[in-house]
């Protein structure tokens, strides 16, 4: 029986975030609530994040731990600044369809990750108890969740995946409830509604078996993208998730995804991914002097990285570049 891939698995982790494909859409124009000095500052501490600068996005997130030792925020952040570093060292990085590890070995970093997601879902289960910001805390809790999810199915762990996976999705359902509002949620949804619409058969099947809800491929995309243009926290994040869903063999939207990997390189030229992740994208639209052109760039920044995480970047990117000069 062929190993399931994380694309597979993605459908149970998102099953986290769905309030169902009939929940309505948030009102164009509606509001966007202020966002707190300590959620600026995550959100300045994931644009380093994405721009290859880890040390300052730690810092970024250890700031708001020391400002508000209680909240969720911090230690959700510093969880997923755990998982980029395993998924940038054990993630199949050039590939749009699939979303696995090249092995199913223990990161360094995966202890960081464990305690930041614990800690993150420890302290929003008592914010929420107290009755504290609950649609932001059962938000959080959820993300949280969700990034165990991610783990697990990076792991190939099924059972794992989908007891996260369905905790995120009551935590975010409940999110949702209380805060139609709150955009950031939209990413989730429109994951799940994507993945689940464009799961193998046999994969479908374990669905039914567990009940989950249906999913609708087009909406999803549309719902990723309004986290995107809306959402205060994962904006970047479902950019990159767009784009790679753009590339994928159920839809070959290769020019849009190209669209959305150039911004990210635009946007954060100091992480070599998104060159990578262009130069792939590139070659898939024919472009073979701009992709490969990309690949070589990508092999000669990293050629000496100060940072461990580069190096699995940097043997993708020559083994990509190989595999073209075979052809």
């Amino acid at each position: 029986m062929r190993r399931i891939q994380q694309t597979d698995l993605l459908a149970i982790i998102l099953l986290c975030v769905t309030v169902g494909c009939e929940t309505a859409m948030p009102a164009h124009g509606a509001a966007l609530p202020e966002r707190t000095e300590n959620q600026q500052l995550a959100v300045q501490g994931m644009n380093k994040l994405m721009d290859g600068d880890f040390d300052a996005a730690a810092e970024a997130f250890r700031q708001i731990q020391r400002s508000d030792p209680d909240s969720p925020l911090g230690y959700l952040f510093e969880a997923d600044e755990n998982w980029w570093k395993i998924y940038l060292t054990e993630g199949d990085l050039v590939d749009p369809d699939v979303f696995e590890a090249r092995t199913e070995a223990v990161t360094p970093y995966d202890s960081d990750f464990a305690r930041a997601v614990d800690l993150a879902i420890t302290k929003a289960e008592a914010r929420i108890k107290a009755h504290q910001d609950e649609a932001l805390n059962y938000f959080y809790e959820g993300l949280a969740y969700g990034l165990r999810s991610q783990l697990e199915a990076l792991r190939d762990h099924v059972l794992a995946t989908a007891r996260a996976g369905k905790r995120m999705r009551n935590l975010s359902l409940t999110a949702l409830k209380l805060d139609p509002n709150l955009n950031d949620a939209w990413f989730g949804v429109g994951l799940y509604n994507y993945f689940v619409d464009t799961l193998p058969t046999y994969v479908k099947m374990l669905r039914f078996l567990i009940l989950l809800p249906g999913g609708d491929r087009v909406e999803g995309l549309r719902q990723m993208r309004t986290a995107m243009d809306k959402g205060q926290l994962v904006p970047a994040e479902a950019k990159f998730h767009l784009a790679k869903n753009y590339c994928r063999s159920f839809d070959r939207q290769y020019a849009a995804s190209l669209e959305l990997f150039r911004q990210m390189q635009h946007q954060f030229p100091h992480n070599p991914l998104w060159k990578l992740l262009t130069g792939s994208t590139e070659l898939r639209l024919g472009n073979v002097k701009d992709g490969e052109a990309l690949y070589r760039q990508v092999i000669d920044e990293t050629a000496h990285p100060q940072s461990e995480w580069w190096k699995p970047l940097h043997q993708e990117a020559e083994k990509a570049l190989a595999r073209r000069s075979g052809q």
